[in-house]
């Protein structure tokens, strides 16, 4: 029996090399408000940090406002990436002193902060590779965020472009470890095994992957654990492997109520997407009966579907969001079904090996 609950996905923070510019696509190109701000004007010396919300989705872009520090060492290593997923918790010491009795890594003890607007309590462990999960229990805090952030200045209003909330967020390991990592979240947090696929399910001519989705009691959280299998050139995985050196966040799923509309105004804001043939979508309407959109609409932006026996899903997945071949977006919306686009994947892969290509990495 469990001493604490975790209730969903509380925020995820990514590290990047200038929190600035990047909050500037967060609300002009994704739709997100910014919420809360860290910064110099706020008495934090080291590092700016910038909240982006859409319903429930919270994103904190945070930058080194110096060198040689750890937030600095992780975007050199790293590139632009998700460093921390965070868990709305009923109790952040309980969630630290289980966690950690069970073999996980402390990065931060149980601590309290707070502010004119009430207090928190936060704790973090490490999880794969330098990505940790943080533990966030704010029953008595009434501010935007969280204590030490102010409430954002803006001179614009962001236009949402549907996103609702997180669907689950994909972690990549190097080739051999998904199991480990799987067995980590089994005997740490007490999480069950909800969905996988091998590389006889998911494989191209050239490259394969092997995924578990590891969810929590509630099964609110999410989390697919992928690895490279063996193929005739280098997966996707195994490139992010490389780009990113080392294991972490792939990409995270957010939902929409409408991924039409919400793709259309991805699109019309210039996030890009990766491409799918034609000849997807012949297939499409031998393999999905009883579709309430309109085939030639989901062939002209790219929209993946797959269904199972609860229903089918729709997704789509942008380009990488840096330079870096690392980390993605991907937008979904689910009609009854809670598989993750195992059908999809040839089609998706096949995408990617189109990009690998022109960047030389397949």
């Amino acid at each position: 029996m469990k001493n604490y609950n975790i209730e969903k996905f509380d925020h995820c923070e990514l590290y990047v090399s200038n929190a600035k510019q990047a909050s500037h696509f967060y609300q002009n190109a994704l739709g997100f408000q910014p919420i809360a701000y860290k910064g110099l004007e706020t008495g934090s010396r080291d590092k700016v940090s910038y909240v982006m919300k859409q319903n429930q989705v919270r994103f904190v872009l945070s930058s080194p406002l110096r060198s040689g520090t750890d937030i600095g060492k992780h975007i050199d290593k790293h590139g632009d990436g998700v460093k921390d997923i965070s868990f709305t918790v009923d109790n952040a010491e309980n969630a630290w002193k289980e966690t950690t009795s069970k073999g996980a890594i402390s990065v931060k003890e149980p601590h309290v902060i707070e502010d004119e607007k009430g207090e928190a309590v936060l704790s973090t462990i490490k999880t794969y590779g330098d990505t940790t999960h943080t533990f966030v229990e704010r029953t008595n805090y009434k501010g935007p965020f969280l204590p030490g952030y102010e409430v954002a200045r803006f001179n614009k209003i962001a236009d949402p472009t549907g996103i609702v909330h997180i669907d689950h967020v994909v972690g990549n390991q190097p080739e051999g470890e998904m199991n480990s990592v799987c067995n980590f979240y089994e005997k740490v947090f007490g999480w069950h095994r909800f969905w996988s696929v091998d590389d006889k399910d998911v494989s191209t001519k050239y490259s394969a992957l092997k995924s578990i989705v590891m969810a929590n009691d509630n099964e609110k959280i999410k989390m697919p654990i992928n690895e490279p299998a063996k193929g005739l050139k280098k997966s996707q995985i195994q490139e992010f492997i490389e780009f990113y050196d080392g294991p972490g966040i792939q990409h995270i799923a957010m939902s929409t109520k409408n991924i039409i509309e919400t793709v259309k105004k991805l699109k019309a804001n210039g996030v890009e997407f990766l491409p799918t043939p034609k000849s997807y979508y012949d297939d499409l309407k031998k393999r999905i009966k009883g579709l309430d959109e309109d085939i030639d609409t989901l062939s002209e932006l790219g929209i993946l579907m797959d269904s199972d026996d609860n229903g089918y899903m729709l997704q789509i997945f942008t380009r990488p969001i840096q330079d870096r071949p690392t980390l993605f977006y991907e937008i979904i919306q689910r009609k009854g079904s809670q598989s993750f686009g195992k059908g999809n994947f040839k089609a998706l892969f096949e995408s990617i090996e189109r990009d690998q290509l022109k960047r030389g990495n397949l």
